[in-house]
């Protein structure tokens, strides 16, 4: 008798593999994720699935009994659900299958494998897919751990590391040198200089972060209204650009213009205007708006594009030294979920061990009551307790060294003679590989069904 077969698989595409035109093709509705959970599950060879999707990646987990038949009923599960012929998404696909897959994992719910390095919105979104598997009853013994892990190790790196703490895009970038010039946002207003995207997304950071309004100035009025409209801010025209500067904190510019917008003088001028109220500028077009003499000013802080760059250079090298201290992390919790995973295969042969004994237990417990009738039942209790409770202490040491024999090499062939040492072949043989299964992870599972639970086998 072997020990049960089971296997963690994981199957995805992401930003790496596939276009976006692709990917948006393989985006689970949130409605529709419950049923698509438990479709997948009641899938041969599926035990226990979880659906991962975000904007940069679709990934299916799962404890598979076989891996060939796994991978191909979820390949089969991708096509059908969304009616995608397998040729068009074949090569775009990858495949991780064991230790690769729980790497794969641990490596996704820090942020290592994100598009934005060390980015912590993915670990909300792995909490948030396990926890609906959890609710829809598709995870068991296996995945309860794993995910509950991978949680865990994702909040252990965020704290004891700086991952991060750096910002590694320009518009981020900006965000963080405006935190060193104010402190704070929430009662600044920016200007956005000309109607870029770039101009428009550091906007939308820096309304994120709580500015008190946006201004829109542009060459093009509808557009700075257009704009303007998306931060509930407002628009003026260019010849009204004086009057926007006097008011505003921050100025993101983008114009496209051939020279440039703002002169030494005309900001020196207007400083005056703004009583010397500090002035922190953001140049990110290319040829630059914003005159770089602007910068000797007292009061006025200005940075063009490669500054911003410089700084998510800097910034990445920081993340990719707190990435190799993750990586050692996920090293330590990969020997402990093998170590916790080796023990499962072990539960059918410590159960039969236990089953063995506690029948010889119920046998001389009929011997006594037979021999001894006049023993009350309060006694006879009392004597089913303690032999019970002598063979629990018998068990305690077996159980230890066998669960310990799971985990060194060689350990079929440990776990073979401990059988044979017990004579527990009879035991074992009578168990179908599928009841052997079920006894080694346990898995509990529930769906709900006009509000009851009722369980799920495969």
């Amino acid at each position: 008798m072997g020990c049960p077969t089971m296997h963690i698989l994981t199957i995805g595409l992401n930003y790496k593999t596939a276009p976006v035109e692709l990917r948006e093709k393989f985006a689970f509705a949130v409605q529709d994720k419950p049923e698509a959970l438990i479709t997948l599950q009641n899938t041969r060879s599926i035990l226990e699935c979880v659906i991962l999707g975000t904007c940069n990646r679709t990934e299916i987990y799962a404890v598979v009994d076989q891996l060939h038949t796994g991978r191909h009923f979820i390949k089969d599960f991708l096509s059908q659900w969304f009616n995608v012929d397998r040729e068009h998404f074949i090569n775009h696909i990858y495949i991780k299958e064991n230790d690769a897959a729980v790497r794969h994992l641990f490596k996704v719910v820090c942020g290592l494998d994100s598009m934005v390095l060390g980015e912590t919105q993915i670990l909300g979104q792995i909490k948030d897919a396990f926890e609906l598997a959890l609710d829809t009853g598709t995870t068991g013994t296996v995945f309860n751990t794993l995910f509950k892990e991978a949680i865990t190790l994702a909040k252990k790196a965020q704290s004891e590391t700086d991952i991060n703490k750096n910002a590694v895009s320009t518009s981020y970038a900006a965000i963080e040198l405006g935190k060193k010039v104010f402190g704070y946002f929430t009662d600044k207003k920016v200007l956005i200089l000309g109607a870029g995207k770039m101009s428009e997304l550091t906007a939308k950071h820096l309304h994120a972060n709580g500015v008190s309004q946006v201004i829109v100035v542009n060459r093009t009025f509808e557009r700075a209204v257009q704009l303007a409209e998306k931060f509930s801010g407002i628009a003026f025209p260019m010849e009204n650009l004086n009057q926007a500067l006097i008011q505003t904190d921050i100025v993101i510019s983008s114009t496209g213009s051939t020279g440039y917008v703002l002169t030494k003088e005309m900001v020196q001028e207007m400083m005056k205007l703004r009583r010397n109220r500090p002035l922190f500028l953001i140049d990110i077009a290319v040829p630059r708006d914003l005159d770089p003499a602007i910068n000797d000013l007292d009061g006025v802080f200005l940075y063009d594009i490669d500054d911003l760059e410089g700084i998510v250079e800097a910034n990445l090298q920081e993340r990719l030294k707190e990435a190799e201290k993750i990586e050692v992390m996920i090293d330590d919790q990969m020997v402990a979920f093998k170590n916790w995973l080796s023990t499962l295969g072990v539960v059918p042969i410590i159960t039969a061990l236990r089953e063995k004994l506690l029948t010889h237990q119920e046998e001389a417990m009929r011997n006594i009551q037979n021999k001894c009738p006049e023993l009350t039942e309060k006694e006879m209790r009392m004597i089913n307790k303690q032999t019970k409770s002598l063979i629990n202490q018998i068990l305690h040491d077996p159980i230890v060294r066998v669960k310990e024999m799971a985990g060194q090499p060689r350990s079929d062939e440990a776990l073979k003679m401990f059988i044979q040492m017990f004579a527990l072949e009879d035991q074992l043989e009578e168990a179908t590989p599928h009841e052997e299964l079920e006894k080694a992870y346990i898995p509990i599972r529930r769906r709900r069904v006009t509000g009851q639970e009722v369980p799920v086998r495969s």
